[in-house]
């Protein structure tokens, strides 16, 4: 069974990845916080400083207002190890920070605690025969979480890169043979763009954008800072693309259908925003149910294998994950009424799901009730034992347990969901409450 499903690529809400290289002096520091103001647009900008403070040259002057400054907040940072930056880019995260600035990236390399200090020491440790060639192995591995916590910010990144002249031995002749990046070799990349700073003008020497390639700026400031998003779509948010669609006028529930697809799709039925009629936080998913609940034909049940035949049943209508399933069961079972015919769950399937509860922090053997709970919820009506679930149920909930449970904070990330569908439901299937969608432990039977 593929658990692997092929989206329609787009550029929605991509972040700039950019690198600014040059010598000292070269304009690097201002450039960069010139360029964040237009990355930014009003949101923070945070700088993480190994330049003895230099960007702090550029902050606000307490009562002079005449004096040109940019608005940051700041991180000096002494020791440049792989462990302080994966740190510091969580807590800009934490801190819901719009553009991090990393000055200098090539400390991390070069500098007290980088990279290559890292080499020295695993090369001097006992047992470690092989010298700097095998010491390579574990640093490789700190570099490499490193630039996935770097390139993994949810907002736009921009490093700063120091370069040096270089030289070559031709004989007894040494000849400078031009200028080398104060990094590893390769990490340009890593980004999107390459901007090389020489007195204040910047020339795009690497870019996957065609529309840059070769641009030579004076001053690479704002404006630069707009055409770059304009090559990453302008930063649109998926998210608020589906909920434009949810409140615009005409909308069905089959468009609804549609739309909670698309956002299970990108991960996204998680996601935070605002509630576009009340202005508190919500989750994407409880809002398109709400909204795909609001149009909802009264007539949706499911007879004889076709859709709306049927008269609703219970107090209210069912939630948009139970029209789903039902459709659901409708368009990919080869015989519907067989598959709403109770079909058992096959032992493979069965061992899968305990395994997928584990991942999810359901697996313990007292933790029965909140798997059924935490079914209910997902297939969209209430069971008594897994052996109840349909071909298709059976198949929904693996899905989403699958997709969860390979999250780096699965427990927390189901727990949320689950809780998002919870008040969804609104006691659809009986008194519960937060509690009863948590738990940890040893995998069992369910």
């Amino acid at each position: 069974m593929s658990t692997f499903t092929f989206a329609p690529a787009t550029r929605e809400a991509a972040k700039a990845r950019i690198a600014l290289q040059g010598p000292g002096g070269s304009g690097k520091t201002k450039t960069a916080l010139r360029m964040a103001e237009g990355l930014a647009s009003g949101g923070l900008i945070g700088v993480v400083d190994s330049e003895r403070g230099s960007a702090l040259k550029y902050a606000p002057v307490p009562g002079r207002p005449d004096i040109e400054a940019h608005e940051f907040v700041h991180v000096p940072m002494a020791f440049c190890s792989p462990e302080n930056l994966i740190a510091v880019v969580k807590a800009a995260e934490e801190a819901r920070i719009a553009v991090l600035i990393i000055d200098s990236w090539s400390h991390y390399w070069a500098g007290k605690g980088g990279l290559l200090a890292r080499v020295d020491e695993e090369s001097k440790k006992a047992g470690n025969f092989g010298g700097k060639f095998t010491a390579w192995g574990p640093v490789n591995e700190l570099e490499q979480d490193m630039l996935d916590a770097l390139l993994n910010f949810p907002g736009h990144v921009i490093v700063t890169m120091r370069t040096k002249n270089d030289y070559a031995m031709e004989g007894k002749t040494v000849t400078k043979v031009g200028v080398k990046t104060v990094q590893r070799e390769g990490a340009e990349y890593e980004v999107d763009v390459v901007i090389d700073m020489i007195a204040g003008t910047g020339t795009v020497t690497k870019t996957r954008y065609t529309a840059l390639d070769g641009a030579c700026v004076h001053h690479p400031g704002e404006d630069f800072a707009e055409a770059i998003l304009e090559q990453l779509g302008q930063g649109v948010d998926p998210v608020q693309v589906i909920v434009d669609e949810l409140v615009a006028d005409g909308l069905t529930y089959e468009r609804a259908l549609e739309l909670h697809q698309r956002a299970k799709g990108r991960n996204l039925l998680g996601a935070d925003l605002m509630h576009p009629k009340t202005g508190a936080p919500a989750k994407l998913g409880p809002v398109i149910a709400e909204y795909g609940q609001a149009v909802k034909p009264v007539t949706t049940g499911v007879t004889n294998g076709q859709p709306g035949g049927g008269e609703q049943t219970g107090p209210s209508a069912h939630s948009l994950a139970d029209a789903e399933a039902s459709e659901s069961a409708v368009r990919d079972s080869a015989s519907p009424e067989q598959d709403q015919a109770v079909t058992p769950v096959s032992a493979p399937q069965m061992r899968m799901m305990h395994a997928c509860f584990t991942k999810v922090g359901l697996g313990h053997k007292d933790d029965r009730a909140k798997r059924l709970r935490a079914t209910a919820l997902i297939i969209g009506r209430s069971i008594d034992s897994a052996n109840e679930l349909t071909k298709s149920e059976a198949q929904t909930l693996l899905d989403t347990l699958t997709n969860y449970g390979e999250r780096e904070n699965a427990a927390d990330e189901f727990a949320a969901m689950l809780q998002g569908l919870d008040e969804s439901e609104d006691g659809a299937y009986g008194p519960h409450n937060a509690d009863d969608l948590g738990g940890i432990g040893d995998p069992t039977a369910a």
